[in-house]
């Protein structure tokens, strides 16, 4: 490790110690964690790449960016009252951490506006809380709202001799984050620095208990900018835990699964945060490459997880087994520069975490929310306890608690001031528990979500159904999504399982999947708890989605939006030359034959893809036809006709 890093610090843990101390001794406000963030000057804290070119950004030039472009917002917002909120909406990149920081120092409270909301739902925050203007990159909303053209750094970055000095005195008191809600209203939540202060605290628990979360490659930590900034979990473990000791961020220029993969190779990531659904398509992925490669492949492999497992009790060969074994397997993912992942904001699949823990990656599990930032990681280093799937035991200035009803309770210091829904704001003083509605349990002090209370389904005999639970037990071959549900017919709440079954599957198909549905579900003595059986076509995770969202799905279901096969099935005659080919592309981005890609299918709602599908086939359709494509057109190119389409437009000129 480089010692010039660490602020001349001979070790990881005295820097930390050092900083944290200083911050305790500064008053707890954003200008006071800007200093601290930007003092290492020399320190690389952004890397993006011109092809085979690195280009890097020290703090100290992304300082001076940042006191430019607040000097421009100042005077474009000049009969604004100081601290009025100020939305950000932007993509990841340096861009928007340079503008964020500028609204603070610009004397203005921002609200990170987040991307995957509808217009109505982003137009109902700004009005909750009161945003007088917007920066975007784009669109355009009811407020007064600018180009982010309009405040970037001009000409080479200069020295700044002393920071504190040329800092201005007043920054914004508060930042808002949006909760990532799908109803017509978001809960936005309001931090000022002293929450921000116990966060950055009680990620020096996880330094201390940790060796992994600090270990740096080749004198460098850098963490991939995978997560949106403007999410709770990306602002709070991605960007602040790492920025206030000025590591370094890696830009991702897409979401297309080659480009993750290069972009993590080329640059050495060591970190990498995210939703379950990343880890999980990494894990599909690979385990089909596996698979493809030949049954001896696929039980050599095999093989190498059952050795695993059983040396996990004996450290130092479990170690060199591990390298040597999955090495190969290593060098297709994500390669040997990887110190940590961390996952978090649903439940992750038991098989994905014991993949990754076993070919020699670390994947443990994190807990947070928009209300109360993130406050609990397992921090074990052993791969059994890793793939136990716990969210380990909260962190320094917060209290779990779980209630007589078995729902987690959050107390401390590092919880949202304010939460506004609905034109209400209530105010936390850190001494109320906050009630998550997760339902979860506590082993030994470790903590372990169950699911959400509301999900919980009341079976024809009384008893409650957990669907996180139950979900997986029924993802039976040929299933694409399960969802244990309720629906009410004649006032009357019934359990309602909808099983998700391939786009285009016949009525002959479907009625047989119903079959080993029931059968399964005999199995698990629930035949007669689960009295309706929904077979449909239709995805159940849309594009912006994270997890399943069961009160969305239901009332999809109730509105008509996921019709039950055998009602009407869709048939697909055959096109030009160029349809066909876009359909391939689709058909292997998806996963699937031929016959299930319709021309005019949604390649999200009905075709069940993820943008991560998306872009990895977009990337790929461009390459082949030489064509960019303009993604602001709304979903012109979410179908094969459209893509077509837009192909013959562009060979016409």
């Amino acid at each position: 490790m480089v010692r010039d890093t660490l602020g001349g610090y001979g070790s990881i843990q005295r820097f930390v110690e050092a900083k944290l101390n200083r911050f305790e001794s500064m008053e707890r406000s954003y200008r006071a964690l800007c200093l601290l963030m930007f003092s290492e000057k020399e320190n690389v804290m952004y890397e993006s790449a011109y092809g085979y070119e690195i280009r890097k950004t020290t703090y100290g030039e992304s300082l001076r960016h940042i006191l430019e472009r607040s000097a421009k917002l100042r005077e474009k917002l000049k009969d604004l009252p100081a601290d009025s909120v100020v939305g950000l909406y932007l993509s990841n990149g340096l861009d928007w951490i340079e503008l964020f920081w500028a609204i603070l120092a610009a004397g203005y409270s921002p609200l990170l506006m987040n991307q995957r909301l509808s217009d109505p739902v982003l137009e109902d925050a700004i009005v909750s809380i009161g945003c007088k203007a917007v920066v975007s990159e784009g669109k355009a909303f009811s407020v007064p709202t600018y180009g982010k053209e309009l405040f970037t750094a001009e000409g080479p970055a200069e020295e700044i001799a002393d920071p504190e000095a040329a800092l201005p005195e007043h920054f914004g008191s508060t930042l808002y984050v949006m909760s990532s809600g799908t109803s017509a209203h978001v809960k936005v939540c309001g931090y000022t620095a002293a929450e921000f202060f116990h966060q950055i605290r009680g990620s020096y628990g996880i330094i201390k208990k940790s060796r992994g979360i600090k270990k740096h490659y080749k004198g460098a930590l850098k963490q991939l900018l995978l997560l949106p900034l403007y999410h709770i979990f990306g602002l709070t473990a991605v960007y602040t835990w790492f920025a206030f000791f000025s590591r370094t961020f890696v830009e991702l220029p897409d979401m297309a699964p080659k480009t993750i993969l290069r972009t993590i190779r080329q640059h050495e990531v060591t970190h990498i945060f995210s939703v379950p659904l990343f880890f999980e398509k990494v894990y599909d992925e690979a385990i089909r490459e596996i698979q493809s490669r030949g049954e001896k492949t696929a039980a050599r492999f095999e093989k190498g997880l059952a050795i695993e497992k059983k040396l996990r009790k004996r450290t130092l060969l479990h170690t060199l087994f591990v390298k040597a074994a999955f090495r190969e397997v290593r060098e297709q993912l994500f390669g040997e520069s990887i110190s940590y992942l961390i996952t978090g904001g649903a439940m992750i699949r038991p098989e994905v975490l014991s993949f990754f823990n076993a070919i020699g990656y670390h994947l443990s599990n994190g807990y947070g929310m928009t209300e109360i930032g993130i406050t609990s990681v397992e921090l074990s280093e052993c791969p059994a306890v890793l793939d136990e799937g716990a969210i380990g035991s909260p962190m320094d200035a917060v209290e779990y608690r779980v209630s007589d009803a078995g729902e987690l309770l959050v107390r401390g210091r590092v919880m949202a001031l304010s939460i506004t829904e609905d034109g209400k704001t209530t105010l936390n003083d850190g001494e109320h528990w906050f009630n998550t509605h997760d339902l979860a349990r506590e082993e030994d002090g470790r903590f372990f979500i169950l699911g959400r209370r509301d999900d919980l389904v009341i079976g024809n005999s009384g008893e409650n159904l957990n669907p996180v639970q139950l979900e997986p037990e029924l993802m039976l071959p040929g299933v694409e999504g399960v969802c244990l549900t309720a629906e009410e017919k004649d006032g009357v709440k019934r359990p309602l399982l909808i099983v998700s079954l391939p786009e285009g599957t016949d009525a002959e198909t479907a009625e047989q999947k119903r079959k080993e549905m029931q059968e399964r579900l005999q199995e698990l003595h629930l035949a007669s708890e689960i009295g309706h059986i929904a077979m449909t076509d239709a995805p159940l995770l849309s594009e912006e989605d994270f997890k399943l969202n069961r009160r969305k799905i239901r009332e999809a279901y109730r509105a008509g939006k996921l019709p039950e096969i055998g009602k009407a099935v869709r048939t697909e005659e055959s096109g030009d030359l160029l349809t066909e080919e876009i359909r391939a592309f689709f058909a292997k981005a998806l996963h699937k034959e031929l016959s299930e890609i319709p021309a005019d299918a949604d390649f999200f709602s009905e075709l069940g893809g993820s943008s991560l599908d998306y872009f990895g086939m977009m990337g790929e359709i461009r390459t082949h036809y030489g064509i960019d494509f303009p993604f602001t057109s709304g979903n012109a190119f979410f179908s094969v006709n459209g893509v077509a389409a837009f192909i013959r437009e562009g060979q016409r000129k």
